[in-house]
Parts: C-alpha cells; structure tokens; sequence
C-alpha cells in the first residue's frame, strides 16, 4: 500500500506514522491490561473505532527534545524537555512539554503521544500514552522549514512537485498543560512497558521504509531514464548500468519490508508484529540506498539540474529565446519539457527529503544498536564453537 500511494504523490504522504502508533499501542495495551488489570485496550479500541469511523488522520507522537541526552527525563533541569503528566485529576490527566520533528502534524486531526524511550524508577511522570485532538487548549504547533519552500508558492517549472513537495509538514508541537480526559489516556506511569512500547513503534516504523521509499525510488527512477531520453544519453551503456543500479537498490529495500512483515508474527492482542531485526535492516538499508539511488539520479541528470535558469527567464520576452534555444536536447522535446522532469529530480533527491530518509523512524546508530541486541551472538559463537569441535572450558 505505501509504495503504491508513492507513486501518486512522490514524496512523504505522512500517514504511516500514525499507522505505527496506531498498531503499536494496540499491542501494547492489551498487554499493560492483562499484568496491571488498566483499561486500556478497551478505551484505545473505542478511539480507534472512532479514528476509522470518522475516517480522522493521526500523527504519532514519539520524539521528545530531550534535551540534555546523558540525563534521564527525570534528571534534566528543564524537565519540559521530555513530556510528562503534570498534574492527575479525576476526571483526566494535565500534561506539559513537547514533541518534536512531527511528520503530519499540521495535516492531522489528532495527535498519539508516547514515552520517547525506556524510562526507569523516577520516569514514572514520563511514562505516558494519550490521543489528543491538535486543537485542544494549550497546543502550539510550530511549522519546520523546508528546502526551497518559497518555490512553492511560485507557479510555473520552479515549484517541482508542487502539490506534494513539502517533505511531511513536520512540526514542533507544544504542550502547555493540556488537559486529556482518561478515556483517552492509555499509559500512564507503567514504566515496565515504556520500553517495549518504544520497540515497538520503531519496529513498525522501520518497518515501513521500504515501501515508501521503494514507491518514491520508482518515480526517481522513471524521471531520471527520462531525463536520459530527453538529453540523448539514454542509450549510453553506463546510463543503463546506473539506472539498472538504482532498479537493484530500490527492490532491495522493498524486499527488506517484504521480508520482515513476512517472518513476523501474532501478539497476545491478535495484532500482528514484524521480525525486529530484519526491519532494522530495512530502515538501515534506506540511510544508505536512498542516497546512493539519489547520487546516481544526479549524476544521470547532469549539472544541468541545479543550474537552471528560472522559469520566469524561460518565458521572458527577452531571454526566453536563448533559454530555449541552448538548453533543448533531444529534437522534438521541448525545452520547458525537460525542465521540468530536472526540478522534478532536484526536488526529490536534495534536501529535506534526505534528512528525513536518514533521520525519520532513526537515526543509522538506533538500528546498529538494535543489531547488538538481537543478533543473537552468542549463539552464532556457540554454532562456531560446534563445527570448529571446540569444547567450553
């Protein structure tokens, strides 16, 4: 579903954020109710029946500022930096603090916060879970930048993917004491399963990658061998290496997304979870393959790419005769043609759009780390051990 729906937008749709909130606390809760006896896998059902019903967009709120990293929530001398339960009532709960870099925010209806790592004894306050409507009293959104963000208000050539270019409408989203009711709040101080629920997230997070990534691979695939049609290299045995280079990249982290849904498996709620460490294989994967995909687009276009006049330039009474005239390829594609596949290239390898395929569901290191913890080495020492006929000591 995720690389069908990139193709018809060609770049980040925002959705599957949510998505991954949406399955994780669904696993989650069910089992925070069966060792606590809470209630909250029936109050998340009824959110999410109401998410479905009225057919609502949500972000998943897991990124805190965090503030000083070699100190637990509870340590920092801000203690804002990390969302935290301020006050609880008895009809709900009051919280303060911020969640930051928030694909789809300012496109979505409600927001699912969640605690941003493990938390431990002290973390209590942390250790939270709730569905919150973005315009509820005391929620600030502030709207990121984006690279070349004023093309978009432009029209003509210069846009490049104008109805989809923004990267995912991220924002830094402020929380100053927020009432949530606890018909909605599904967390809230069970620090032993903060850490599972962040495992979680990530996992079908990770999991995702390929497939929005493998989509939007496509269309950087099919403008770059058009780019190559309409300059006249297409036939050149390197530019169909290279192309059939990104081809082999693109399937292979779509693969990746394939494999761990495929080897993954049933949760006590019914829900089912990929495998953990073949889906940070995905999303390690796409922080190299995307940038190497985007590498070869670029140096398949040409330079021509980031020098382009503008499209105003091309229409000038002027000088649009000379823009027309001395950057046309292949006879019979028109000049504006080709311009407007390059902003298209442009658009979607530089930038923002890079960031986010490195940083977004983790940075490189959040997987390697998670390549440590479930790789299973012992054991793979153990096999060695066996074929080698070495006894332990």
């Amino acid at each position: 579903m995720l690389r069908l729906i990139s193709h018809e937008t060609g770049s980040c749709y925002q959705r599957c954020v949510g998505f991954d909130a949406m399955n994780s606390l669904y696993m989650t809760t069910h089992e925070i109710d069966k060792a606590h006896g809470t209630p909250y896998f029936k109050r998340f059902v009824d959110f999410l029946k109401m998410i479905q019903s009225e057919n609502l967009m949500v972000v998943g709120g897991m990124t805190d500022p965090k503030g000083d990293r070699s100190k637990r929530p509870s340590e920092q001398s801000d203690p804002d930096v990390f969302t935290h339960v301020v006050e609880k009532r008895e009809d709900g709960i009051v919280i303060r603090g911020a969640k930051s870099h928030m694909t789809g925010s300012v496109n979505s209806h409600e927001i699912l916060i969640m605690p941003t790592q493990n938390m431990s004894k002290g973390d209590e306050a942390y250790a939270v879970s709730a569905a919150i409507p973005l315009t509820a009293k005391g929620i600030t959104l502030i709207f990121g930048r984006q690279s070349n963000e004023e093309r978009k208000l432009e029209e003509g050539i210069d846009a490049g993917n104008k109805e989809f270019g923004v990267v995912g409408g991220e924002a830094l989203i402020v929380f100053e004491d927020v009432f949530v009711p606890w018909e909605r709040v599904f967390m809230c101080g069970e620090i032993d399963f903060s850490g599972m629920l962040v495992e979680r997230f990530a996992t079908l997070h990770r999991q995702n990658y390929g497939g929005c990534k493998g989509g939007v691979s496509d269309i950087i695939i099919g403008a770059t061998a058009l780019a190559a049609q309409y300059q006249g290299t297409a036939n050149a045995s390197h530019i169909k290496d290279k192309l059939i280079e990104m081809i082999h990249l693109a399937e292979t982290v779509y693969a990746c997304s394939v494999a761990c849904s495929a080897m993954g498996y049933q949760t006590q709620s019914g829900a089912f979870y990929p495998d953990p460490l073949l889906a940070n294989c995905t999303k390690h994967y796409i922080t190299r393959n995307i940038y190497e995909i985007s590498r070869l687009a670029q140096d398949i276009a040409g330079g021509i790419m980031a020098t382009l006049p503008f499209d105003q330039d091309l229409r000038s009474s002027e000088v649009g005769k000379y823009v027309k005239k001395f950057l046309v390829g292949v006879e019979g594609i028109p000049t504006e043609t080709r311009m407007k596949i390059l902003r298209l290239i442009e658009n979607m390898t530089g930038g923002t759009c890079m960031v986010e395929s490195m940083h977004g569901a983790g940075p490189p290191q959040s997987q390697r780390v998670m390549y440590q913890r479930l790789g299973n080495l012992p054991q793979k020492i153990k096999w060695a051990k066996t074929l080698a006929k070495i006894k332990d000591e």
